[in-house]
């Protein structure tokens, strides 16, 4: 796995609305069980399949908070640096253009990694990277949606917390504590997000 002396680099993209502490449970997992050397977090500029609650600005300030600390993570801005909608080969493209002597490993749920056929250009992807599918223990995706044999999958213990979950908690007036670093925490309140539904 390692000693191919190539950098690698693991591509954690999402609308990270807001970052939460399953996002970083994953993000230490894939870490340190594929020996990376660095993890990008890429928050998404304009997500082409889902709506989101806070602009892009927010949801980077957020990420940006949450990561503190984590000295091997670092945030991406390509998505959002770039105009129009946001797809995962754009992305890709855009960091290996950026890191062109990398390994990029693409971090992606089985769930959304079930429904790759539908993302553009998806044919091109494992050119572009190597696919790191997380699961919950027990959770498998239904075969192999891909043509390709790059792809890692891992087990990964999963917190019961999701961004959906943290909005609804603020709309109805509950702590985040414990499900969002505190600092992202503390800019929810203080920027007065999620208050209404969206």
């Amino acid at each position: 796995m390692a000693g191919t002396g190539r950098r690698r680099i693991g591509v954690f993209g999402g609308t990270f609305d807001p970052l939460h502490e399953g996002h970083l449970v994953v993000a230490d997992e894939v870490y340190a069980r594929l020996q990376l050397d660095e993890l990008l977090f890429v928050p998404a500029g304009d997500p082409w399949q889902k709506a989101t609650g806070a602009s892009e600005d927010d949801r980077l300030a957020m990420v940006i908070l949450g990561l503190r600390g984590h000295s091997n993570f670092a945030v991406s801005t390509v998505d959002i640096d770039r105009p129009g909608a946001t797809y995962t080969v754009d992305t890709l493209r855009d960091l290996r253009h950026k890191y062109p002597d990398a390994e990029l490993f693409f971090i992606v749920g089985a769930d959304a990694y079930v429904g790759i056929g539908s993302w553009k250009d998806s044919e091109m992807l494992p050119e572009l990277a190597e696919f790191v599918v997380v699961s919950r223990p027990g959770d498998h995706a239904d075969g192999d949606p891909t043509p390709h044999s790059g792809v890692n999958w891992l087990e990964i213990p999963a917190l019961p917390v999701s961004s959906t979950q943290c909005r609804q908690r603020v709309r109805d007036g509950l702590s985040l504590e414990g499900l969002v670093p505190g600092e992202v925490a503390t800019y929810i309140t203080d920027h007065h997000l999620y208050r209404s539904a969206s």
